[in-house]
């Protein structure tokens, strides 16, 4: 195989490449390790002392205007959510029109401010332009592409979020619709998860089930919010059904479009990313800046491997984390009453049960449905009953909009050296979706922020209640109560601040850094 900048490969030779030339860099600078061995370093420190680079970034992408938010020109996905060091990932690509292109696989993280480092590159790949998927039982949409490209993860590969950089070359034939402009070096994402299961301080947990819940590839009618019934309304969007008996099912098994709540951020340039990018994406750069020990796993992963949570000493759910299965939820129940501590940093969160099915070639955990709410018993409902999301996390989705968030606490640990008073207020931090209905009873409840912060749909109000309450060994469960928490951490590279007509946030503030700095200081002790 032809190598690229003429380095040599360091990677396995079972990589299996459907293309031209591919070509690895390798430079991490350990190599295999036990759990427990890898437990004892400082990793995440020395992965991110390694060269960083900014060629992570898409700088050059088409969105469709046929399709709102999809990148036809080139897109792929990938086989599975999250892979660990050996497993074989495969990646499916579509360039229409047809064209070479090469893929670049990059590890998120600090790396000096630089956000990324290139860990392998694929060059002239051969694309092809794959079919969109016929319309299946339950509206759902599965691409059945065949790969461009299979490589086995390397041992030494740190657990992180992986994004894999598309980019188009020479472009042969024709391109039927308003893309018309003939453009090479058209660039979209693939992302995975790569995950271990060393000891750790942090497990950070991504959001993927909601990013697919919310994906409507390949145009603006297949989220797991469409139904067959919608109509355009005035705006010129499609109205989304809340009920669960009358939406369809999602596939993993398709590229990810730009994220479509784009009243509340524009950024085509994380196409093909999920949500990461712009909710999820500021705490893991400002955790790796700050060198926890962190590793990575997918939704997916608290479902199938619900022990292994115990492995850490604090769970995190970050950013938008609105779908989880019921087995997720028993899993995280477990860790509590385990002893791992649980820290929300998220809003909506547990709020959709969401079953998982397998994919028509029968591989496990590539299909999602909404079947209910985690909202406990509610009399006169038509779908199946399921437990309290307040009685985990301690509180539970009130209102879709935004806010303040006010101090009401300044005494708790928590606002330690941030010279907060009650009533203090961080600008735009609640958003776009929020918690409140706090679970009084539970042991050593108590409410830290609270705000009237706006709900656009006006539904039976309770305010904003930022929580925490006592696990039962001697552990405790921090609720922020807001997707937009994050925000207020950093702004890496290329971020855009979200904002809607109710909040906007202000980006880094040492407040939230230092109380976030002290929650994690009670996690990891």
């Amino acid at each position: 195989m032809k190598q690229s900048n003429n380095q040599p490969s360091r990677f396995p030779r079972r990589d299996v490449i459907k293309g031209v030339a591919a070509a690895g860099l390798g430079m991490s600078a350990f190599g295999p390790a036990t759990g427990a061995a890898r437990a004892a370093s400082d990793l995440i420190r020395q992965e991110n002392a390694k060269p960083g680079t900014r060629d992570w970034m898409l700088t050059n992408t088409c969105i469709d205007p046929d399709t709102w938010w999809r990148s036809p020109r080139i897109e792929g996905y990938c086989s599975e959510a999250s892979v660990r060091a050996g497993d074989t990932v495969k990646i499916m690509v579509s360039t229409n029109p047809v064209s070479e292109f090469s893929l670049e696989i990059f590890r998120t993280g600090y790396y000096g401010g630089d956000g990324g480092r290139l860990m392998k590159r694929f060059d002239s790949l051969q694309g092809q332009a794959q079919p969109d998927p016929p319309i299946g039982e339950k509206r759902l949409r599965e691409c059945k592409w065949e790969p461009s490209v299979e490589f086995e993860i390397p041992d030494d590969w740190l657990s992180g979020v992986y994004l894999g950089k598309l980019t188009t070359k020479k472009v042969s034939g024709a391109y039927q619709g308003r893309l018309t402009a003939r453009k090479e070096g058209l660039q979209s994402y693939v992302i995975f998860v790569v995950r271990d299961d060393r000891p750790c301080d942090l497990l950070f947990q991504c959001s993927d089930m909601t990013w697919q819940a919310y994906n409507s590839w390949p145009d603006d009618r297949w989220s797991l919010y469409h139904n067959d019934k919608e109509v355009h309304n005035p705006a010129g969007r499609k109205k989304w059904s809340t009920d669960p008996n009358d939406t369809g099912w999602v596939s993993f098994d398709r590229p990810y479009a730009n994220f479509c709540q784009d009243h509340l951020v524009d950024r085509p340039s994380s196409v093909g990313s999920g949500e990461f990018l712009l909710w999820e994406y500021p705490l893991s750069y400002w955790m790796e800046k700050q060198g926890y020990e962190v590793s990575y796993i997918s939704n997916l992963d608290t479902h199938r491997y619900g022990p292994r949570l115990q492995r850490a000493k604090g769970f995190l759910s970050v950013g938008h984390d609105e779908y989880w299965t019921r087995e997720m939820y028993d899993n995280a129940i477990a860790a509590r009453d385990a002893g791992v501590h649980l820290a929300f940093l998220s809003g909506n969160a547990v709020f959709g049960v969401a079953p998982l099915h397998s994919s028509a070639e029968g591989q496990p955990h590539r299909i999602m449905q909404r079947e209910s709410f985690f909202v406990g018993q509610r009399p006169g409902v038509t779908y199946p009953i399921a437990p309290d999301g307040a009685l985990l996390i301690g509180g539970r989705h009130q209102g879709l909009g935004g806010g303040d968030w006010v101090c009401s606490k300044p005494d708790h640990w928590l606002y330690e050296g941030t010279a907060m008073k009650e009533g203090d207020a961080v600008k735009g931090l609640l958003g776009w979706e929020w918690h409140g209905h706090a679970a009084r009873d539970l042991p050593g409840h108590e409410i830290l922020a609270t705000s009237k912060a706006v709900d656009t749909r006006k539904r039976s109000y309770t305010p904003h209640a930022a929580t925490i309450y006592d696990g039962p060994k001697d552990n405790l469960v921090f609720n922020a109560g807001t997707i937009w928490y994050a925000q207020a951490l950093s702004s890496p590279p290329g971020h855009v601040l979200p904002a809607n007509r109710f909040a906007r946030t202000q980006g880094p503030d040492s407040r939230v850094q230092r109380m976030t700095e002290n929650l994690f200081k009670r996690l990891t002790a």
